[in-house]
């Protein structure tokens, strides 16, 4: 007799098995690359009852759907985070909100601020407002970036705030087993956000040369895929108003150009509005909140919540962590694991 899939899982995914038995799970924004994703693993690999991919854009939702058939587990849900009322319908019966719907290009929010306000900051309270009057809601993630930490953009400053919304959003739960957490993780290799399509668009179309902001530019590095195992975890280990960080590689823009065009030259054309040299996922200014363990950091919540005692040096898989040296900083220049240019070819070709 043949091993179970059980048994070929490793004890965390055994532990995020047992948890999603029989779970609802609503992604918001969920036709983007993180949504689809993250729905592709859940299937493949979880006993869920349900997935509810939640979006605006009905042309989407049908390519998605066409993928998924004979998928009796998958529900597609027109709407948008901005409508509280039409949240409140789609969360009826769920258990777990992944929030990834988000305005995320920075020169267009910028130029459209209102509109990135709108959408990450009001869509990020009624989410909170929606979970809170939804008896079923158990846990709520919300995903964040590195540019909310130390943010020079709008973009940023407006994913910071929705950090905070959800942070403080359990103070509101009323003894309730209802916990709000934060991810943060950087640039999504692959994602439509990540600066891979652009450039292989303009090496199919017989581009000369490749455009860079700056030479000395570095960004944090994840493979969707990661991202996606990350969020899982988190589901099992929150205890509620952490913001969770995973160690990933950095990598110098220079060095991802030469990958993908090595024998492209590169220009460079100055950064864009908003647009930092260095990305940072653990401000100094947090040192005294940030917690280190061995695959990730966490950074605690800076305001007590009523009636609960978490300690965040341990999480609700055992894993042990501590507080990290003073002025402390986690910033994809100081990181000390970069990719290669033969370690970005590879992954290159696996996405």
């Amino acid at each position: 007799m043949g091993l179970s899939r059980l048994e070929f899982m490793t004890d965390i995914q055994q532990k995020i098995s047992e948890y999603l038995k029989d779970k609802t799970i609503l992604i918001t924004g969920g036709t983007g690359s993180f949504g689809k994703m993250f729905t592709k693993t859940v299937l493949a690999n979880y006993p869920v009852k349900k997935i509810i991919v939640y979006s605006r854009d009905e042309l989407k939702q049908f390519e998605m759907q066409q993928l998924y058939r004979n998928e009796t587990r998958l529900r597609f849900f027109i709407g948008d985070v901005r409508d509280k009322e039409r949240l409140a319908l789609a969360l009826r019966g769920v258990d777990i909100i992944i929030h990834a719907a988000a305005i995320k290009q920075v020169p267009a929010a910028e130029y459209n601020p209102m509109e990135c306000i709108k959408t990450n900051i009001n869509g990020a309270e009624n989410i909170i407002e929606a979970a809170l009057n939804a008896p079923s809601i158990q846990r709520v993630i919300a995903l964040s970036t590195d540019k909310a930490a130390n943010p020079i953009n709008l973009y940023g400053a407006t994913k910071l705030c929705s950090d905070k919304l959800f942070v403080a959003g359990n103070n509101l739960t009323g003894g309730r087993d209802l916990r709000f957490s934060v991810v943060r993780y950087g640039n999504v290799a692959g994602s439509r956000g990540s600066v891979v399509p652009f450039f292989r668009n303009l090496i199919a179309s017989g581009a000369t040369e490749l455009p860079i902001t700056d030479a000395a530019m570095t960004r944090f590095w994840i493979t969707l895929d990661q991202g996606v195992n990350f969020v899982l975890e988190n589901l099992v280990r929150m205890h509620g108003g952490e913001t969770f960080v995973p160690k990933i590689p950095s990598i110098k823009i220079t060095d991802l150009a030469t990958a993908m065009a090595p024998n492209l030259k590169q220009k460079i054309i100055g950064i864009r509005p908003g647009e930092k040299i260095h990305e940072v996922m653990c401000p100094r200014d947090d040192y005294q909140h940030t917690v280190e363990f061995d695959k990730f950091f966490i950074i605690k919540p800076s305001i007590v919540f009523a009636g609960r005692n978490s300690d965040f040096t341990k999480t609700n898989l055992g894993e042990e962590g501590h507080a990290v040296a003073a002025n402390f900083e986690y910033n994809s220049f100081n990181n000390p694991h970069y990719l290669n240019v033969e370690e970005l070819v590879e992954i290159n070709k696996r996405i």
